[in-house]
């Protein structure tokens, strides 16, 4: 599904990833684990083709397609979804219209019929549900007057509504209670299991992974993938630490 091959990328000449290789396939999720200024968010950045990151050196494919070829519209419409550690606000759009126009983008770029007014609220609302949000907060503005928790939640009644092949999340679990973690994990084992989909998720803790299981563990260190491992990985790392585990 995707598949990372000696990936360097630096932002504002500055190299953050250093020859970085993944391989992440359908069914499966991954957890990218490691110390702050370790080039995690860049490699979310860098995939979901944020300016500003320039990839100087590897290769990304994802579904079989070069990736980096592709503007962040048309990854977006090919099944990515990027989430983000402080996802932003967007006042005067509502989220029911930011997420009617942009599922409605994504389906006539893949030559589909949009959804009428009617079906989609239908599916925003099924979707909510899932995430334990109220319907009303989507009629407000996009984040605005969010707390941490209800951001988040937003996010992932968006990435329900846009159903994608692959979601890169993160920091998710950043700034969330125990009670809207929970939610979010369960939320996030809702839409993305299954055996046609992946996760990239990309966390400081092992709190989220107790409700996400991760099939892989990954610690990233200095732009570079420097060990992996199953779960017990996560557990280890919280209790060692990453210099320690790491070296």
């Amino acid at each position: 599904m995707l598949k990372i091959e000696n990936l360097h990328a630096e932002i504002d000449g500055k190299e953050i990833l250093k020859g970085l290789n993944l391989e992440v396939g359908a069914g499966e999720v991954h957890a990218i684990m490691g110390p702050n200024g370790a080039g995690k968010s860049t490699l979310a950045y860098v995939l979901g083709g944020r300016p500003g990151y320039e990839v100087t050196q590897g290769s990304v494919t994802f579904m079989g397609e070069d990736l980096l070829d592709m503007d962040p519209h048309e990854r977006a419409a090919a099944g990515m979804f990027l989430g983000f550690q402080y996802p932003v606000e967007i006042p005067g759009v509502s989220n029911v219209q930011f997420l009617r126009e942009a599922l409605n983008s994504q389906r006539r770029t893949r030559g589909e019929e949009p959804l009428s007014g009617g079906d989609f609220l239908k599916l925003a609302k099924d979707k909510a549900g899932l995430l334990k949000l109220d319907m009303e907060m989507l009629k407000r503005f996009v984040n605005v007057g969010f707390s941490g928790g209800e951001k988040k939640r937003a996010e992932m009644v968006h990435m329900g509504i846009l159903d994608p092949k692959l979601a890169v999340l993160d920091e998710t679990d950043s700034g969330l209670d125990i009670d809207a973690l929970k939610t979010v994990g369960e939320g996030i084992n809702t839409i993305m299991r299954s055996a046609d989909k992946g996760v990239l998720l990309i966390t400081h803790y092992q709190r989220l992974l107790d409700y996400v299981k991760p099939d892989h563990v990954h610690v990233l260190a200095d732009g570079r993938i420097v060990k992996s491992g199953g779960p017990e990985l996560a557990h280890q790392l919280e209790s060692e630490g990453y210099e320690a585990v790491a070296a």
